[in-house]
């Protein structure tokens, strides 16, 4: 990416279950939907959503071979999408092992994102 235009962090949790795709999607949406790029057409090459590239960070406690890398990509509506996957996160304690919600254990998967949009 030549031109960095906007970054955006969030963070997702998977309290029960233990998924760290289901933690890093959910990053992935607190950084994106709470914010609005209302210019970012003009600002692309051939004012085209398509020419955008995203780039994700996710920092994962675990589990890394584990992480549908496609199913991340897919929260990204527009443009070309690259994931980094790097250590980071937290795994702690929810307290609880729930079986009925399909917990391995008791802990919480806690993942950061950071996703970067230019061009």
């Amino acid at each position: 990416m030549e031109n960095l235009l906007f970054i955006q962090t969030g963070f997702g949790v998977d309290v029960h279950g233990q998924d760290i795709t289901k933690a890093s999607v959910r990053a992935i949406v607190n950084a994106i939907h709470t914010n609005s790029m209302p210019g970012i057409k003009n600002l692309l090459p051939g004012q085209d959503l398509n020419n955008m590239k995203v780039n994700i960070k996710l920092a994962v406690p675990c589990d890394k071979e584990k992480l549908d890398i496609e199913r991340v990509k897919k929260e990204i509506p527009y443009g070309t999408v690259t994931v980094e996957v790097m250590d980071g996160g937290m795994k702690t304690s929810s307290g609880i092992f729930l079986e009925d919600k399909e917990d391995k254990n008791d802990l919480m998967y806690i993942v950061n994102a950071s996703v970067e949009t230019g061009y």
